[in-house]
């Protein structure tokens, strides 16, 4: 009898954890679930995640509406098989993990930066979704 694979666990980390971690998440969980395990956190939490990125993850059919910004101090004592930066500011004040863990920093445009009507800010929302699955999850899979 063969003992079942564990899934390798991720943690994806961003500034304010309402955006591009949070699609993150939900692209590895829905993509990668088999062999990962995706959580993310911010280094400054927003209050909530971005409508328009719940809206633009809803349209690949990844529900991402029920996440909850977290702050990444709060998760550091858990086992992390990879720890990931989409972006500068959370790989320039990324924690010291307890344990050793490998890093990987893969960035990201922000698109809550984007300004104008919520139909002229979608296209940026869509295009970084787009960009996390065509770069950061062969990145994610290759260490699987």
């Amino acid at each position: 009898m063969t003992q079942a694979r564990r899934r390798k666990r991720v943690l994806i980390l961003c500034t304010g954890n309402s955006c591009r971690s949070q699609m993150a998440e939900g692209l590895v969980n829905a993509m990668l679930g088999d062999a990962w395990e995706a959580r993310s956190a911010g280094t400054a939490p927003a209050a909530a995640v971005h409508p328009l990125a719940v809206r633009v993850m809803a349209e690949a059919e990844i529900d991402i509406a029920a996440g909850r910004p977290k702050r990444v101090d709060d998760l550091l004592a858990e086992r992390w098989d990879l720890v990931v930066t989409v972006c500068d500011s959370a790989r320039e004040r990324c924690p010291i993990f307890p344990r050793p863990v490998p890093q990987l920093h893969v960035s990201f445009p922000d698109p809550a930066l984007a300004t104008g009507t919520d139909e002229r800010r979608l296209p940026v929302f869509r295009a970084v979704r787009d960009e996390i699955r065509a770069r950061l999850l062969p990145e994610i899979a290759r260490r699987t």
